[in-house]
This record gives C-alpha cells, structure tokens and sequence, in this order.
C-alpha cells in the first residue's frame, strides 16, 4: 500500500511543465539548438514585450543588445557542447529600452535532442531593492530615536535588532541585549498600567503607544516613550514587532518644574492657591466617599509686620519659611500646607475620623508654633491666630470652606494671642461632649457599668452550638445602655480601649472557665480586638499570661479583629498571626465581604473562621435580590479553606440559604439575642 508521501510525490511529478514554469517568480525559457524558443512562460513575454507569435519565429539573439550578442551566442553554445552551465550578464531588449537580465542556463537531453533550460532575473529590480535596503539600513542607523525589533514569540519577545541610537538611549551593547527581552530594562514597581496596556496590544497583535519609566545600564532611570508596531509577512501573519524608543527625560524634567512653579510658592516652596484648590477638592471627594471629615484652617501670623519693619524682609523671609517647615512636620503626608501671600497659611487636614481627632491635630500645630524662630542669633516670638472651618458644617466646596475658615480667623484675631476660632458653633459643644463621654467612660472602667453579653454561634446544617461572641456593653447613667458603636470610636481616639480590652479579656477567660465547669470545656469565646490593641507592644504577652491566670485552655479563646483593620497593616497582621498560632488561640475575621479584600493575606494569616459582613446576609431573600453576595462570600471561604460564619440571621428564609450554600456557622436574632452570662448558662442548659 503506498504512502500520503508516495502518493503526493507521484501527483507532483505527474504536472506539467507548463503549469510548474507559469509558478515561476523569474523568467523561463526552453531553446533548442538553432536558438528559437521551444517555451517559455508569461514572464519572458513582459520581459521582452513581444506576442507568443513573434516569440515562436524570432530567433534569441535578436532580444539582445547588439554589442552583448558575441557574449551570449559563446555562453549558450558552451553550454550546448560542453554541458557546463551558463552563468552571463546580458541588457534584454524591451521595445527602445535595453534592460540589464542575469541569465542562467543548462543543456536537457529529451525525445532525442539537446534544449536549453534556463531563468532570466531583472537586475534592475534586484539593484533597486538593494539600494532600498541599504537605504533603509542607513536610515536606522542615522536615526536619533532608538529602533529596537522583536520576534513575536510569545511571552517573551527576543530582540532581533537594535539602531545606535537605542545603544546610547539605554547605555547597553548590541551584544548584550540581542536575544533578550526588553522587559529587564524596566524599573521596579513603575508604570503597572502603562505596561498592562503595553502587554495587552502585544497579546493583541495591535500599535499602543505608552510613556515608561526604565533603567539604564549605569542605573540611571529614565523616561521614554514607546510606540510599538506590529510587522505581518505576506500572509498577514504577525512575525515581528518593531519599538520607536523617544527620551524624553528631559521634556518630564522641564513640564515638572514648570508644573512646580504654577502650582508652588517661591519662596517656601509650599503649595499655592491653584494647588491648594486642587488639594482640596481631592481631599472633599475622598470625604464624600468615606463619611470622614475635612478642616480648612486659616492662619495668620502675629506680630509679622512688626520683623518685617524692625529687622527687615530678609528676616520676614526665613520667619515664613521656618514655619513652612514647622506647619509640613506636624501634619502627616495626606494633608496639605499652602501659602497664600504674606502671612497667611491655609492647612487642609485631609480624612479626619472625628472632631476629637482634629482637635488633637490643631493642638499639634500649636505645639509646633509655641517656640522662638531664631534669626541670626536672635529669638523671635511668632505666633498664629487660627480660624477652623469643617466639611461637612460648615461648607462643601472650597471657596465656602475659606471664606468659613477667614471668617473664623478674624474673630480668633480679635480674641487673645494665638487664638483658635471654629467657624461652626457646634464645634465647641460636640467638643465639651466628648470630653464628657471620655471622663464617664474612665469613670466606667473603675464601675461596675461596663458589662458583656454573649451571643451564641451555632452549625447551620445541626443547630448544636459551636461557639459564643463577646459583646461590650455599657450602662451609661444618663443614656441607658450603649452599643460598642457609640463609644469604642473615642476610646479608640483616646487610648481607651486598651484597658477596656484587657477588662474585656479578663471577663471572657472568666465564663470560658465556666462553661467548662457546666460541661462545655473546649467551646471557643470570641472577642473582638482593635487595630490599637494589637499594635501594643505587650498585646500578646499579657494574653498569654491572663489565659495562664486564669487556667483555662488557649484554644478556647478567639481573637476577632475586622477586615479593614488587618488590611491597615498586612505585616503587622503576619505577625499577629503568627503569634495567636503559637500561643494556641484562635483567630476570626469579622466584616467579611463589608470592603475591599486581600485574598492572598487571608490566606496568609491561616484564619479559623470567617464573620460575613451583615450586608450580604440581608440581601439573602430581599425584594429584588438573590443572596448572590453571601454565596460569592461563602464560595471564596471554601476556597481559602476557612470556616464562614454568618452574622445578622434573622428569617428562616436566610438560614434556609444559608443551609442550601454551605454554610458552617451563623449568629443572630434567628438564633437568639445577645445574653447575659446567667442567661446564656440558661439558654443551654434548655438545648442541652
């Protein structure tokens, strides 16, 4: 049986000559002994510019140039009796014109006789490509932009060529960087979404210009702009990509400093009012997003006039650019100093969580301004009047806001030396509440008002209970009983909540010790932590030697610390983490799902459960709303291979949801309300 190959062979050989010699790119000939055409295919007819009728009776040395035909007659007759090869530069005849051909010929015996075969190639076309290319390779080399091409292969597109040009743009070789990727030039952590769109046009096969931040050889960095193209062959496939590299260092250097000087003072190099407008209203729309705070203060230097006149503008000068750098120390990176002319400074304090907060900050910037400047060996007493505006209060856009802050300036001028006025008058008496709520919470912490209830955790699928939250209760003597919420923002402000945490965990270890004697030994208490808490320095060790006190077993206590709070810090949250394992507790997340999620840091830090936020579970049978948030939550838990918990169950609907998806555990009104400790004993005694 014959093979595909044999097969194919077989049909190859079996096609005319006719049809192979028409596929030809060059002219083609058969001549026989007396010189006159046997065939030919269409080529020799453009070559020539005769008809087939006139190439059947001419004879071939009339197609040639008078003064080449001696040439040609010896080349075609060596080839005919000596069988060697004809090789010869001859000008072909084409009408008036005579047109270098490079003919190539060798005797065929057939059906008893002896043919020419030969090709003819127009060297005017090879000539005129030539030049083009060398044209083209001139030009690369003459350009001033750097030229790099690259082989479409892939992820890794190796250089095939570089021009001069992209050896003195980058500082490396030709040598160095063929074979390469041009992707190690890059500069680290730079342009994450100028070479995201770079490597989506390439994956594309389309043109993308981008503006990147690369390293030379000497590493030095350096901005270019790279427009790249891609290069089809003649079937339309991409093979190649070719890079036009423009520096463009220079150009960012000076739009930089001419950006500087629009939008700076001269003279203290702090932001002016175009830039403090801009500032501002960047700080107002992260204000909008977050519910946070936003102070404009207004500040006047005292006593100013009087340097200026006495010790003169030298002085006036380096009095304002010390408090520049007084003013840009106390505040933190986010805020904003601007200078608005003479000696008046505006201070944006940028997403402030309370008043209380921004009370504190104002009384860092009168720390700041409290001591002498010195002026050549001279001390000089420079204070400020202060005028306070506050988004939302008093304003929402930047010109309420000033005219709110200068305003409250004049009237803190016109009161004692360095002077703080608010605009708002509530900002006096939220302020005197605060500090009410502070000294009553202090007052609390040495009472008996501060108390826990518990809140049972039980398995969806069983009902058995596998677990119980702590929550902090107060008994405020005027207000009733307050919720964490309405208190633990301040202690959190006001250092607070450290020692209510420890009272908290010292109460906790207690019912753990409890509920072992009533026959739940090993059933875990959860507690909830702060950011503040665990950054304390003894966070750990005093756990360790509360749970130590009291002889309880580690493992059933769980530390529950909210999602936004360890995503704060992703290290500090490592360690936190590293250390509960360690000790042998537990560890929770709350908020689960309620903001944005570090995925691979919830694995990292090897959780024994998840507290879904109360949103998801809320949508779970709503008007319009299918619970596809709680199961996305539940189906990111099981692929982290982390426990869910639900929080906030209150319908048999959700339970039954929460059931159908997998859910482990859940907690809330559904289940029961939070209980006091001697109702929580009863509560389980009744399900025992």
């Amino acid at each position: 049986m014959k093979s595909c190959e044999q097969v194919t062979a077989q049909k190859v050989a079996a096609a005319s000559l006719k049809d192979v010699m028409e596929l030809l790119a060059d002219a083609f000939y058969v001549l026989d002994e007396a010189g006159h055409f046997v065939l030919w295919n269409h080529r020799i007819e453009q070559a020539t510019g005769l008809t087939p009728q006139q190439l059947r009776v001419i004879h071939m040395l009339d197609l040639f140039h008078p003064d080449d035909r001696p040439a040609v007659s010896r080349a075609f007759c060596s080839a005919f009796q000596d069988d060697t090869p004809a090789h010869i530069e001859a000008r072909l005849l084409s009408g008036d014109a005579a047109i270098p051909y490079l003919f190539c010929a060798a005797r065929l015996q057939a059906a008893g006789g002896n043919y020419l075969l030969g090709t003819a190639v127009n060297l005017t076309c090879l000539e005129h490509h030539g030049e083009l290319a060398e044209l083209r390779d001139r030009a690369l080399h003459a350009a001033s932009n750097g030229i790099v091409i690259t082989r479409c292969s892939g992820k890794d597109n190796l250089i095939e060529y570089v021009n001069p040009a992209f050896e003195r743009i980058t500082g490396y070789s030709r040598e160095e960087i063929l074979g390469h990727d041009s992707r190690f030039m890059a500069a680290d952590e730079q342009d994450s979404a100028q070479r995201a769109e770079l490597a989506a046009a390439i994956a594309a096969n389309r043109p993308v210009t981008v503006v990147l931040h690369n390293v030379r050889k000497n590493g030095e960095r350096f901005w270019n702009r790279l427009s790249v193209t891609p290069v089809t062959d003649a079937g339309g496939r991409v093979t190649h990509f070719i890079g036009i590299i423009e520096d463009i260092s220079e150009l960012k250097e000076r739009t930089a400093q001419l950006e500087y000087q629009v939008t700076h003072d001269p003279l203290t190099g702090l932001a002016n009012r175009t830039l403090l407008r801009d500032r501002m209203d960047h700080a107002l729309q992260a204000a909008r997003r977050s519910g946070h705070l936003v102070a404009v203060v207004l500040m006047d230097l005292n006593k100013f006039k009087e340097i200026n006149d006495t010790l003169g503008h030298d002085a006036g000068d380096h009095v304002l650019c010390m408090v520049a750098q007084r003013l840009q120390s106390a505040l933190r990176d986010s805020d904003t100093v601007a200078r608005l002319g003479g000696d008046e400074f505006v201070l944006v304090l940028a997403e402030q969580p309370s008043l209380r907060y921004t009370l504190r900050m104002i009384e860092r910037i009168r720390q700041a301004m409290a001591d002498e400047l010195q002026f050549e060996g001279q001390g000089l007493p420079v204070g400020a009047s202060m005028g306070v505006a506050i988004y939302p209060n008093d304003g929402d856009n930047f010109s309420v806001l000033l005219r709110a802050a200068d305003a409250a300036m004049y009237k803190s001028k016109s009161g004692s030396p360095n002077a703080v006025h608010f605009h708002s008058p509530d900002m006096a008496s939220a302020s005197e509440a605060r500090r009410r709520m502070e000294q009553a919470l202090r007052e609390a912490l040495s009472g008996d008002s501060l108390y826990l209830k518990y809140q049972p955790n039980v398995c969806v699928q069983t009902g058995r209970i596998v677990g119980v939250e702590a929550l902090l209760r107060w008994h405020h003597p005027q207000l009733g009983e307050l919720l964490p919420q309405r208190f633990l923002g301040e202690a959190e402000e006001n250092g607070l909540i450290v020692p209510l945490g420890r009272r908290v965990l010292d109460e906790v270890c207690t019912t753990i010790k409890r509920l072992g004697q009533l026959g739940y030994a090993g059933l875990p208490v959860t507690m909830n932590a702060s950011y503040r808490e665990f950054g304390q320095r003894d966070y750990l060790p005093h756990i360790a030697r509360t749970v130590a006190r009291h002889g309880i077993d580690p493992a059933c206590l769980e530390l529950e610390l909210r999602e936004a709070q360890l995503m704060r810090n992703p290290d500090v949250a490592r360690r936190l983490s590293a250390g509960v394992r360690e000790m042998g507790l537990r560890m929770s997340v709350d908020e689960f799902g309620g903001g944005a999620s570090n995925l691979a840091c919830l694995r990292a830090l090897r959780l024994d459960q998840l507290k879904m936020a109360s949103a998801p579970v809320r949508e779970i049978g709503a008007q319009g709303l299918s619970g596809a948030l709680a199961k996305t939550m539940l189906d990111i838990g099981r692929n982290l291979e982390i426990r869910v918990v639900a929080t906030s169950v209150e319908t048999r609907a959700q339970h039954s949801f929460l059931a159908e998806h997998g859910c482990a555990g859940m907690q809330g009104h559904y289940v029961s309300l939070p209980l006091t400790r001697p109702n929580l004993e009863h509560w389980l005694r009744r399900r025992a």
